[in-house]
Formats: structure tokens, C-alpha cells, sequence
């Protein structure tokens, strides 16, 4: 039910003093014209979408899509070792070199294929030249001929499979980067005995230029993160620099145990100080599909387990009107029934009319 409230009833509920004397009803007389309604300050209540702040922890690790671990091709004892963990390495750069007896298999085969290769070519043309000559088949040049292309074939494979092993010497086999990045696993020392077979990797190599930040999120705020939502990090390292990502994935199962749902976010690391590893506390900036009307917070009053607000209909006309709350943003509240945006509310002294207002 709406209630009214004239100037003049405001009047004297705001200084609300009984008068014993007459100066003291000229007093009020005077502190009336301060507090008039349509001097008290008010504001419009505006609506956007709504835009949340949640606050989560996370952990930083290296970029799916820019790291790779490398396996040895080959067995062999572990010959030298070129770089250490949190080494940077160029592309192509030599990480580690193995003294094999396979290398030298593959040199041999190498050899033999080329070989064989000029041999099968030689006996071709002589072929061709009888046979132009009439002192040879036409079916004996074909066979040539065949065999020249299987000996091209072989000759092909066996040097693919040297290119492949990164041979130097003949019986050492070369490790190498595929990328630019820093060493941030290393599973091989000096005289390690190496295995094809490994289920180990000799090296992980990650491109740290972006990483991720893999952080939990609770059951109850899974409905308000979303892919491509912006994040903003801060580490115990670094605690007043912050960096910023977007959301990129986020998983589709639910820890039993912990009752949270994993989330990736892609970090730009400028001058690689996030390291892999590293805690991080993640701030989600979430902005909701709902478009709901918001107010300052601190124009809300709360009476017996309720919220309210003081709407201001005309220059001297003013209701109570209650309000259900949703989300707060810093100084923002945003309503979710009572209020609609552009409507006019008192923003000073509220409290003191509202109570005037209840009786």
C-alpha cells in the first residue's frame, strides 16, 4: 500500500522535537526550509547488463598448443648434455647428442641404398643403349627400368630415416627442439641409458610468450562464468601487477569430491614472468545476459529482514517501496523486482524519512 507524504508532514517529522517553548518552535521553523524534499538529494536508477566479480584460485601452467615433449627416436647412451632446465633454446637447437650402434646401422643402410641406386641407373642405360642398338629386349629394358625406380625408392627412404635421426658423427644421434622456448622438463643425464621405447620424456620445451591459468570454480557460481568471459591474475610473486586473459575452455565435469568444475584462461606473459607451476588468485569478470536496473547501495535501508528504498513520485510526494536484491559490484546493487530504471529515489537522509513515513 502506497503512503504519501505532503511537505508539511515531512516538515515535522524531520525535526520531529517537542516544543516547550516558542523559540524553540522558531527554531524548527527555520530548519525546515534545510530539509525540504526538494532540496534532499536524489538519483536516477539505471540500467546495463549485469557485470559480476568473482574471485577464485588458480595455477599456472604452459600453454597446450606451445609445448611439446620430446622422446628419443633411438636407443643409446646418453653422450652429452647442452642445456639445463629453465634454459631458453632456439628452434633446432641440439639439446643432447647419444652414442648409438642404430645411427650406424642407418649410415650403412645409407651407403648401400646409394649404392645400389647408381648401380641399378648404370645397367639401365646400357640396357637402353643395346636396345636402341637391336642387341637387347624391349621387356629386358623394362625389368632395368623397374629396378632403377625401387632402388630410387629405397635409396629415398634410407636417407629420410638418417634426415629423421639428426645424425652428426656416425654413430651419434642428435636431440633437437621443433620450437623456440624454454626447457621446463628434463628427464636424461650423462651417460643415461636410453630407450625407443621410453614412456618418458628426455625434454619438455614450452613457448611461455602465453600460458594458462587452470583455477576451480564453485558449484554455485558455474552458472555465472562463461567462455570468453575476462579474467585478471595476480601472484604471490608479483602481488601489484596484474594480467589479463579470457576464458577459453571450460570443462564439462564436476569433481565429486570438491564439487568444482575446472576453467582454462590464456594469460599474455610479457617478458615470461609467469612460470609454470606458480599459484594465482583469479578474478572473473562475468557480464550477464539479464539486464537488470541497479542502485547505489548505500540507498537501500533494511528493516526487519526486508529492503526498501524511498521512491520520489513528485516534488512533495515520496512512497516506500520494497525491493528484492541480486548481485552487488562494489558500490552497486542490482535489483530483481520493485524498481524500474529510470525511476527517481531519495539518496540523502533516507533513513530519517522513512521513519516518518511509517507512521
Amino acid at each position: 500500500m502506497k503512503k504519501y507524504i505532503i511537505i508539511t508532514t515531512f516538515i515535522a517529522a524531520i525535526v520531529g522535537c517537542k516544543r516547550k517553548t516558542a523559540d524553540h518552535a522558531q527554531k524548527r521553523d527555520n530548519d525546515v526550509s534545510t530539509y525540504a524534499i526538494s532540496n534532499l538529494a536524489t538519483d536516477t536508477v539505471k540500467q546495463n547488463g549485469t557485470i559480476l566479480s568473482i574471485h577464485l584460485n588458480g595455477k599456472i601452467q604452459a600453454a597446450e598448443d606451445k609445448l611439446v615433449n620430446i622422446f628419443p627416436m633411438i636407443s643409446g647412451i646418453t653422450e652429452s648434455i647442452k642445456i639445463q632446465q629453465g634454459d631458453h633454446v632456439g628452434k633446432d637447437q641440439v639439446l643432447a647428442t647419444l652414442q648409438s650402434a642404430e645411427i650406424a646401422g642407418f649410415n650403412k643402410d645409407a651407403v648401400i641404398s646409394q649404392a645400389n641406386l647408381n648401380n641399378t641407373r648404370r645397367e639401365m642405360e646400357i640396357s637402353e643403349d643395346l636396345y636402341k642398338s637391336g642387341l637387347s629386349s624391349l621387356k629386358e629394358v623394362e625389368q632395368l627400368r623397374g629396378e632403377y625406380q625401387k632402388a630410387m625408392a629405397e635409396n629415398k627412404q634410407s636417407l629420410a630415416v638418417l634426415k629423421m635421426n639428426r645424425s652428426g658423427q656416425k654413430q651419434t644421434y642428435e636431440i633437437r627442439t621443433p620450437l623456440s622456448g624454454f626447457v621446463i622438463g628434463k628427464n636424461i643425464s650423462t651417460g643415461t641409458q636410453v630407450r625407443s621405447d621410453n614412456t618418458q620424456s628426455l625434454f619438455t620445451i614450452a613457448d611461455l610468450s602465453k600460458v594458462n591459468v587452470v583455477f576451480n570454480i564453485y558449484e554455485s557460481d558455474i552458472s555465472s562464468v562463461h567462455q570468453g568471459d575476462s579474467v585478471r591474475i595476480t601472484t604471490l610473486s608479483y602481488p601489484d601487477k596484474i594480467f589479463e586473459g579470457k576464458i577459453e575452455k571450460i570443462y564439462n565435469q564436476i569433481d565429486q569430491e570438491s564439487t568444482v568444475i575446472k576453467a582454462k584462461a590464456v594469460i599474455n606473459n610479457p617478458g615470461f614472468i609467469l612460470k609454470p607451476g606458480m599459484f594465482a588468485n583469479v578474478e572473473v569478470i562475468s557480464h550477464q545476459s539479464n539486464i537488470l536496473p541497479y542502485i547505489n547501495a548505500n540507498n537501500i535501508i533494511f528493516d526487519k529482514n526486508h529492503n526498501y528504498v524511498l521512491v520520489k513520485e513528485s516534488s512533495d510526494k515520496v512512497r516506500i517501496q520494497q525491493v528484492e536484491l541480486g548481485k552487488r559490484v562494489e558500490d552497486r546493487v542490482y535489483i530483481l523486482s520493485g524498481l524500474k530504471a529510470g525511476e527517481r529515489i531519495i539518496a540523502s537522509r533516507q533513513v530519517y524519512l522513512y521513519q516518518a513515513l511509517k507512521r
